[in-house]
């Protein structure tokens, strides 16, 4: 179940451009019960795997635009750090269910704002003002979210670049690519000397996802991205809701 889990989700990944933790973190808490904590470090440990597979495709495409990126991590790679963090003290204070319920209204507001934007053609504008500097004080949020959820990366890098940047839709999907990997890689490494490892687990969902991040790429320029992300952000905003209502279950049932 754990490949087919692990295909499944690197599948849609390249085929959507759907950010692996955003993916994995729900799919992991409510169906294979692993706690949040775990599964959020397996969801960072995760993306940076499959992104490692699709990073050298963008990168020999001269999709990335290095300067962007620097900006992006500027803020991201602290930030990461610190949403990691927090999720350490949640846990020693015992909050689960609060961590749940965090995670659940993540996701919900991701996934609305991700189908929201759905609507919004992704164009270059050639006549934007370049404010990439400004990246740097915005990706501190997205890479504490990141460290914090293991999501927000992909679907929120975007926007922040096509808003700030003239860059080319290729270059927005590499660029952002790339950062997602390298802040999973510093939030994974953060997470796997804690509390939040499953080697086993980590592994079988590996070994599933390079074959399907591989097919995934092959497909990708035979079937409609905008259509597979729109059903995607609907199912994960349902997984969303999903979380805060057993979370308010459970904190009910103490009251």
């Amino acid at each position: 179940m754990e490949y087919l889990i692990g295909f499944v989700i690197a599948l849609f990944i390249a085929l959507t451009g759907v950010g692996a933790g955003t993916i994995t973190v729900p799919i992991l808490v409510l169906f294979l019960r692993v706690p949040a904590p775990v599964a959020v470090g397996i969801g960072l440990m995760f993306a940076t795997a499959v992104k490692l597979i699709l990073v050298p495709a963008q990168i020999a495409r001269r999709n990335v635009a290095w300067r962007t990126l620097g900006y992006m991590l500027l803020g991201g790679a602290p930030g990461v750090i610190l949403g990691s963090l927090f999720l350490q003290h949640l846990v020693t204070a015992g909050s689960a269910n609060t961590l749940n319920a965090i995670l659940g209204a993540i996701l919900v507001g991701t996934a609305s704002w991700q189908i929201f934007y759905s609507f919004r053609p992704m164009r270059r504008n050639p006549e934007a003002r370049d404010r990439s500097p400004l990246l740097s004080w915005l990706m501190f949020p997205v890479g504490a979210e990141v460290g914090f959820s293991s999501a927000g990366a992909g679907a929120l890098g975007s926007a922040a670049l096509l808003s700030l940047t003239a860059l080319a839709p290729a270059q927005v999907v590499g660029t952002d690519i790339a950062f997602g990997f390298i802040v999973s890689l510093i939030g994974s490494g953060a997470h796997w000397f804690s509390h939040a490892s499953n080697p086993q687990l980590l592994i079988r969902l590996i070994t599933g996802g390079a074959a399907g991040a591989i097919g995934g790429t092959l497909l990708s320029t035979r079937i409609p991205r905008r259509p597979l992300r729109f059903v995607l952000w609907v199912w994960l905003l349902i997984l969303g809701g999903q979380f805060l209502f057993n979370s308010f279950h459970v904190w009910a049932a103490t009251r």
